[in-house]
């Protein structure tokens, strides 16, 4: 008779913890709907219809937020847009739901050449290889755009403005109201 809360309470935790494990699905049971919506983003990213592809695989993620390809689709998207900061954070999306994601290391790591951050693009060519262990399509497609460099717009952003204008010439920094 003493022992009965103890059992009772120990009964029902492992009833609710039981019951919470197969209301789950598997990670790799994405939704049909969301692989169809994928499926449908990549052919609208290849068309070139960019508005397109980024509606369908956003709609594809609110379906199913686990759906990896999804992010790296997007952040293919994005960077067609000439966006590397919203396609490194997509990369970035999948790389949380899967780590060793080699597709989406090579992607964030293009992504980053293009927004003109080459030192850490050469971080993810080194794990690129490491994950692959032979050569693969990902390190090579990385590589080529770390050896091409970043566009000529990351490289000036990048550069600081320490030429001090002329006396006279400066630009006010405190607006008159």
């Amino acid at each position: 008779m003493r022992f009965s809360p103890v059992a009772i309470a120990l009964s029902l935790t492992l009833a609710a913890v039981s019951s919470g494990v197969n209301g789950q699905k598997a990670d790799d049971q994405i939704n049909p709907k969301s692989l169809a919506l994928l499926t449908e983003g990549q052919a609208a990213l290849k068309a070139g219809n960019l508005q397109g592809a980024n509606d369908a695989l956003e709609t594809a993620l609110a379906i199913d937020p686990r759906n990896r390809a999804a992010f790296v689709a997007l952040g293919r998207v994005a960077q067609a847009q000439q966006l590397p900061g919203k396609a490194i954070r997509m990369y970035f999306e999948a790389l949380a739901l899967e780590p060793n994601d080699v597709a989406a290391l090579s992607a964030q790591g293009e992504a980053m050449v293009q927004k003109g951050a080459v030192e850490r693009a050469r971080a993810n060519l080194a794990r690129v290889k490491a994950l692959c262990k032979s050569e693969c399509v990902p390190a090579t497609e990385l590589a080529a755009a770390i050896a091409k460099g970043p566009p000529p717009a990351a490289v000036a952003a990048a550069q600081p403005n320490d030429k001090v204008p002329p006396k006279g010439e400066e630009k006010s920094v405190v607006s008159d109201k």
